[in-house]
């Protein structure tokens, strides 16, 4: 069993979720929830899925196992993350969704919640304990299809009139938006929700076939599409979504993506944010701002919540959080006129996505001047795919042993200035530039991220960057 919690939910191979370890972590979830008191025997738990062609089978087993511990399973079928997780609140439920986000369909996972949010490092470890202790149980390890009460036109519904209300209904008229729509479940969602604003909508690239689609890192074959839509459509910008709804892809009049960070500055402006929790990855230009307090965490949603948490528990307000990927969390409540948006601490890539296309047509400008604009540092991100977890946990455990060896690895890209090890290796070089290599927690993959004053030095100190991670073998 290779299964393991990463940054944001459980992630194995499909072939690994299918059957008995699905059953098993469901149970061991239930289970949990039961014994700490969240849920009482009988209590809905709501159970989601992505396009993924192993989704329905793992699904259908974790419905007949909530069943067997005595809850009462509900079905919301194929729907984004932050919908389900929204319907799960909003009848106090717990959820379970079956995605594996942005990676490959060889890959799956399981995410998590409880009645009032994703679930903490504490109930991953506390999970993780009780699937082991139950790994013999073949009644907690038994495969059956079940099924479950179907609420997807619901919990749609719910989640489609909450994003009704974020902008003027007029807000996006004359502007022309693609909606690269791919495999992901919120394809439909984003259709209806900004032809409501007055947009005139292009549905794009519809597949039938799962294509994992990274926010963070958007790849090649993407971006020559982007490009080639908005160049034949005359598109003011292009947007999706990774598979399963909770990472935001903007891309400008251009095709040109705009970087998760800044989507999730222009949010925090567009809702009056005061706190903003954000990983080590997000832009180092944020704190430069000044509209709110920034901060720092570890890489995944789990610990950015915990911050959002501590904000709340000291009293603040106007507390929010988001990832590089752009996923936005609402640790408060806000208000936008006269709507009351409630707190959704889980990543949502609908509000901003409208946060980005209502600041630019309120300003007039376009996507890529709105860019211009806020002048933060160039930022790009890439990953090596196929990078053997051993190998970057060699890797990482040499660079920090000691500073020598670390300035002798990064040599040829020039002298260490400062270093951050909140989450992998953060260096800032004599020269200002910064470069960071982050093993993924979710995949097989080593990440680098970089910031410069321009793009071009940016573009050529990421090629370095991973030039480098490719050369070494431990």
């Amino acid at each position: 069993m290779t299964v393991k919690f990463g940054t944001s939910g459980l992630r194995g191979l499909s072939t690994d979720l299918v059957g008995s370890v699905s059953a098993l972590y469901s149970t061991a979830f239930a289970r949990h929830m039961l014994d700490s008191g969240a849920l009482k025997p009988g209590a809905p738990i709501v159970v989601g899925r992505d396009f993924r062609p192993s989704s329905p089978q793992i699904s259908a087993t974790i419905l007949a196992a909530v069943k067997r511990l005595g809850l009462h399973p509900i079905d919301c079928g194929t729907i984004p993350t932050p919908a389900l997780a929204l319907y799960g609140a909003s009848i106090g439920a717990a959820g379970i969704m079956v995605t594996g986000s942005h990676i490959p369909a060889d890959r799956n996972g399981i995410k998590f919640y409880r009645p009032d949010g994703e679930i903490n490092k504490a109930d991953e470890e506390a999970i993780t304990r009780l699937a082991q202790e139950l790994h013999a149980d073949q009644g907690a390890n038994r495969v059956e299809a079940g099924s479950g009460e179907d609420r997807e036109a619901e919990a749609t519904k719910l989640f489609i009139d909450r994003n009704l209300g974020m902008l003027a209904p007029d807000a996006l008229e004359g502007k022309r938006i693609g909606v690269y729509q791919h495999s992901s479940v919120a394809r439909d969602m984003l259709v209806t929700v900004f032809k409501h604003f007055g947009a005139t909508v292009f549905p794009l690239g519809r597949s039938e076939q799962f294509i994992p689609v990274d926010t963070e890192a958007v790849s090649p074959d993407t971006v020559v599409k982007l490009a080639q839509w908005t160049d034949e459509l005359a598109l003011d910008a292009v947007l999706s979504t990774d598979g399963d709804g909770d990472r935001p892809l903007v891309a400008d009049e251009h095709g040109v993506p705009l970087r998760g960070d800044l989507l999730g500055l222009i949010a925090s402006r567009f809702l009056g944010a005061k706190v903003v929790a954000t990983p080590v990855t997000s832009n180092s230009g944020l704190e430069q701002d000044g509209s709110f307090v920034v901060r720092r965490t570890r890489v995944g949603s789990p610990f950015v919540i915990a911050a959002m948490e501590d904000a709340l528990a000291a009293g603040e307000t106007g507390v929010l959080g988001f990832e590089a990927n752009g996923g936005l969390m609402l640790g408060s409540d806000f208000t936008l006129g006269e709507k009351l948006i409630t707190a959704l601490p889980t990543r949502d890539s609908f509000l901003p996505a409208m946060a980005v296309l209502g600041t630019a047509a309120e300003r007039g400008l376009s996507l890529s001047q709105l860019v211009e604009d806020f002048s933060l540092p160039v930022a790009l991100s890439d990953r090596l795919e196929n990078y053997a977890s051993e190998r970057s946990t060699s890797l990482m455990a040499r660079l920090r042993a000691s500073r020598e060896q670390l300035s002798a690895f990064l040599a040829p890209l020039g002298e260490l200035a400062t270093v951050s090890d909140i989450d992998g290796l953060r260096v800032t070089l004599a020269d200002g530039r910064v470069i960071h290599f982050r093993p993924s927690g979710n995949a097989p993959e080593m990440r680098c991220y970089v910031e410069a004053a321009d793009k071009a030095s940016a573009a050529a100190l990421l090629e370095e960057g991973l030039s480098l991670l490719g050369r070494w073998s431990a």
